[in-house]
């Protein structure tokens, strides 16, 4: 439904509600952390309204980005959101931890909300071209449906959600455990998970810094191929490690896999959908890459409690392998892709 929003109305009017619905969810957090009021019941309903409000700000952001450039350079304005959103993910984690420790965490929280005034700021502050509107005269439902029935029957659309869906629901699912992982696998606290999430980001920041500066150029196929099968590694190597100097390595090598397996599929699926579908496609895209995440973290959540976190990660990163090697040998046309 969020698609459906995205392809009619102006998308920078939707960016702005749902960065303020966010910012206010933020406020509200810190309010009962520091209040001491706050209940394991309040922050279920709060993820619920900030995956709502997110539901409508992804595939708006995503479609976003071919109202600010050229198609040709779409590739290269996702690399750079890329890395202003992994600089503040390499940075934000570390400064986070430091802020736990010394303050608590309603302070991390109440930052996290300030945060979102720079962002709604910028969307004020955008000078844009007027973007054309057709004129719907379809029911929602069909515009539902339209944008379904395009992903469904677009093999190359399909595939690639498929790939990135399986990396989302297994080999990403690690994330959820890392702060555990930190405190029962390395021995640290919440600075330790800090700096592990810091590793992440550096890793695709660096990535994603190399990509935006590749110019316009035509084999994203194989980049993808080349994540798809290097992040499960990756993921499967951090598994594996005890000591935090080389799982902070390992997870540098994971943001580095990171970049190519998401930011190429999303520039793969913005470049073959027709522009009056944008909007749905992409929120089709925003669930299967933000929808699956969640959905991981809960079956490796309760799988970890049964088997522990290390047999849990390296069994998520080894479906995420199979997925990725079938699609190498079964649609070798993904890696052609330009």
């Amino acid at each position: 439904y969020g698609g459906v929003i995205a392809d009619r109305i102006p998308r920078r009017t939707v960016l702005i509600v749902t960065q303020t619905v966010m910012m206010a969810l933020a406020l509200v957090l810190a309010a009962l952390t520091a209040s001491g009021l706050v209940q394991p019941w309040h922050i279920v309903v709060l993820a619920f309204l900030l995956g709502t409000a997110n539901a409508f700000d992804a595939p708006a952001r995503q479609a976003f980005t071919l109202e600010m450039v050229q198609r040709q350079d779409l590739a290269n304005a996702i690399a750079l959101n890329a890395t202003m959103f992994n600089a503040g993910t390499a940075v934000g984690p570390a400064i986070a931890g430091f802020v736990y420790a010394l303050f608590g965490p309603a302070w991390c929280f109440f930052l996290n909300g300030v945060t979102f005034v720079a962002v709604i700021a910028a969307l004020f502050a955008m000078k844009l071209a007027p973007m054309a509107r057709s004129a719907r005269r379809a029911s929602t439902l069909s515009d539902l449906k339209e944008g379904l029935s395009y992903v469904a029957h677009q093999p190359t659309v399909r595939t690639i959600m498929l790939v990135v869906g399986a990396m989302s629901l297994f080999v990403l699912a690690y994330g959820t455990l890392v702060p555990a992982w930190a405190v029962r696998i390395l021995g640290g606290d919440a600075t330790t998970n800090g700096f592990l999430q810091s590793a992440r980001g550096i890793g695709a920041l660096s990535s994603s810094l190399v990509i935006a500066s590749l110019g316009r150029f035509n084999y994203k196929g194989k980049l993808l191929t080349v994540g798809t099968i290097a992040l499960p590694l990756a993921v499967l190597v951090f598994a594996q490690l005890r000591w935090l100097p080389l799982s902070l390595i390992a997870l540098v090598g994971v943001g580095v896999a990171f970049m190519p397996t998401m930011n190429m599929g999303n520039a793969l699926v913005q470049g073959l959908v027709p522009d009056a579908l944008r909007g749905r496609v992409m929120s089709v895209w925003t669930l299967v890459l933000m929808g699956m995440m969640p959905m991981g973290g809960l079956w490796a959540g309760a799988l970890a409690q049964r088997i522990g976190e290390p047999a849990t990660v390296t069994t998520g990163a080894l479906i995420g392998l199979s997925v990725a090697l079938a699609v190498f040998i079964f649609f070798p046309h993904i890696r052609k892709l330009e």
